[in-house]
């Protein structure tokens, strides 16, 4: 089990606080220079500095000039929101010399001068500043806990971030398990036929990726599996993973065709893996990371849902791509179903971007409120297409707002108007009625254009085509099973957008594609780039090392009561286990995991004997503050 952390101690009184202009975001509505000097009077403070931005490089300058002096031994910055900066600073203390936990964050920026101004403000700042130094004066050293880490990653699917992370991973050194839980690699990518805007083969990008990967002995890849257990912490998880034959229609699973041997590429399906398995079959995988490459799903209309499932002639962009490649017309003639397609219209936004009251929810209550962002490209190019191959074929393009935000994917719009597409644009709450006509065309759309100033326009065509969203993949037992994040479009949730963008709360578990959200396939490479670089990251050393901000235990208070196991949110993190006292006694006591622990807490509260506390975030300490704010 790894080290705890040590115990924390009180300061002989040498804090150092430094307040941050922030170029103005802070000091133009908070007195910097008098909550400093209000700040230099409070018990234990030594040092009260000022910058105007104090995590550029000189800013830094000044606190590790008073550390190197013998000014200061600890450390208080008052600035922007911790999330931003906390780890700039601890680095910028241990290259001086102290240790990088001697340190607190005061944020006045989000916390005072965004939502404050004037006296409040500048009163607020010095409250919450003389709360962070009362908590730093009970601040003590703590070191990182240090877990070994095997240098193995499982990679949860195998599409295409799926691969491209698990090709990654092994040209890393790092030995990769995959597992796909159908009996095919490629995921949604094998299910198109061009990518947009580049017009590059999705069959040729399935076929690279998934030859090397199968080709790599560092990579092992389990075909029609599932994890159905996780055990473990960073460095080392252990996860159950079951082998089924596949079922038709359970999870879009289909058999592959007789004689298909094993690295064949099935058109629409993706490239398969391997033999499909005879019985069902459990594997343990040992790993350092997982990564997760679950993917998404194509949004299905309901029924009835601009016509569709109760017209033939009202399609999805999918279902209209796959029988565009499957069905080559070498007359220049579109035809679907038998019908000549003379006219046919593309409507946007089709489950994306739904807004309450206005759109109906799914059996579940969901609604898709986010953008999925590539369906305009997706169309845009399916229309260039149609007018390319079968320019007798008129295209109607209804659409809300039009996104092509990518490199290259404007061109498909100017292209497409430059092709004779024609625009019409609906509000969300008037979107296109799809009728049927009656007659040939069987089909008509009647839409308020405000292309034209609410006009209303109607035109009767051959075929419609709704361009489809993305919706989150069915993976409710892995979100259980890892506790992992979902945010409110359902997608699983990263740390932070921008400084965290790839990792999830739990360490050592990590995303990759558009299973955090919707993306373009250059997009779900990149993010799968980015996965296997942190994954290597963490386990290229053989060890990892975590912040000690976790629970521990003084065996001393302990009374075994085992009420820290009972409120516990994590499965062991706490356990109780029984130990000898110096008298010979067998008795029971708390003990912390800390690869396991969040630091969330709520042991602290459980205890009946106040024996836990969480490092650095103490009982003492949190009294500590509030008694500073009481006497503000």
């Amino acid at each position: 089990m790894p080290e705890q952390p040590g115990k924390q101690a009180e300061s002989q009184g040498r804090i150092g606080v430094y307040i941050c202009h922030c170029g103005g975001n802070i000091s133009d509505h908070v007195d910097v220079k008098r909550v400093a000097e209000e700040v230099a009077a409070l018990p234990g403070v030594a040092v009260a500095r000022t910058n105007m931005f104090m995590c550029s490089d000189p800013g830094q300058a000044l606190i590790q000039e008073d550390i190197r002096q013998g000014r200061i031994d600890r450390v208080v910055v008052a600035s922007c929101a911790p999330s931003l900066h906390e780890l700039t600073f601890r680095g910028a203390i241990r290259r001086a010399g102290l240790n990088p936990y001697l340190y607190e964050h005061a944020n006045i920026r989000e916390q005072v001068s965004w939502v404050h101004h004037g006296e409040p403000a500048t009163r607020k700042a010095a409250v919450l500043i003389a709360a962070a130094a009362a908590k730093a004066r009970r601040l003590a050293p703590l070191e990182p806990i240090r877990v070994e880490a095997r240098r193995a990653a499982l990679v949860i699917g195998g599409g295409v971030a799926g691969l491209r992370a698990a090709r990654d991973l092994a040209r890393s050194g790092l030995r990769v398990d995959l597992v796909e839980r159908s009996p095919f690699l490629g995921g949604q990518a094998a299910r198109l036929d061009r990518l947009a805007p580049t017009g590059e083969s999705a069959a040729a990008l399935v076929q690279r990726l998934a030859g090397e990967v199968l080709e790599d002995p560092a990579i092992t890849v389990h075909s029609c599996a599932e994890v159905t257990g996780v055990e473990g912490y960073v460095g080392n998880f252990r996860a159950t993973v079951t082998r089924r034959p596949p079922e038709p229609g359970r999870n879009g699973d289909r058999f592959p065709a007789a004689g298909t041997k094993p690295g064949a590429f099935v058109p629409f399906a993706g490239v398969l893996a391997a033999p499909p398995p005879a019985e069902a079959a459990e594997t343990v995988v040992e790993a350092g990371v997982i990564v997760l490459a679950t993917g998404f799903r194509p949004y299905v209309p309901r029924e009835g849902e601009f016509g569709y499932g109760r017209h033939p002639g009202v399609i999805t962009l999918p279902e209209l791509i796959r029988f565009m490649a499957e069905h080559p017309q070498p007359d220049g003639v579109l035809r679907v179903g038998g019908r000549e397609i003379r006219r046919a219209a593309l409507i946007h936004c089709v489950g994306s971007r739904q807004i309450p009251g206005i759109h109906e929810p799914d059996a579940d209550g969901n609604l898709n409120e986010h953008c999925s962002r590539t369906c305009c490209s997706a169309a845009l190019q399916a229309a260039c297409l149609i007018r390319e191959r079968y320019p007798a074929t008129r295209v109607l393009e209804y659409y809300r707002d039009i996104r092509t935000y990518g490199r290259g994917q404007e061109a498909l719009y100017e292209r497409a108007g430059r092709d004779g597409v024609v625009f019409f644009r609906y509000e969300a709450d008037a979107p296109p009625e799809v009728t049927p006509a009656g007659g040939d065309p069987p089909l008509r759309v009647r839409v308020r254009d405000t292309l034209t100033f609410g006009e209303e326009v109607e035109a009767e065509v051959d075929l419609v085509v709704l361009a489809v969203g993305m919706v989150p993949g069915d993976i409710g037992g892995l979100v259980e099973l890892l506790k992992l994040p979902v945010g409110a479009d359902r997608f699983l949730q990263e740390v932070h957008p921008k400084l965290r963008p790839v990792e999830v709360a739990a360490t050592g578990i990590l995303l990759a594609g558009t299973c955090q959200a919707p993306m373009d396939v250059s997009e779900t490479c990149a993010a799968a780039q980015a996965a296997s670089v942190k994954a290597a990251a963490l386990l290229h050393r053989g060890y990892v090392e975590l912040d000690p901000f976790v629970a521990a235990v003084d065996p001393a208070r302990c009374t075994g009561s085992g009420a820290c196991v009972e409120a516990c949110p994590v499965e062991g993190a706490v356990t109780l286990e029984e130990v000898e006292e110096a008298d010979g006694r067998t008795v029971r006591r708390a003990v912390v995991n800390p690869a396991l622990c969040t630091g969330c807490g709520v042991c602290v509260a459980a205890c009946p004997s106040r024996a836990i506390d969480v490092c650095g975030w103490t009982l003492e300490q949190y009294e500590a503050m509030v008694d500073a704010i009481a006497a503000a």
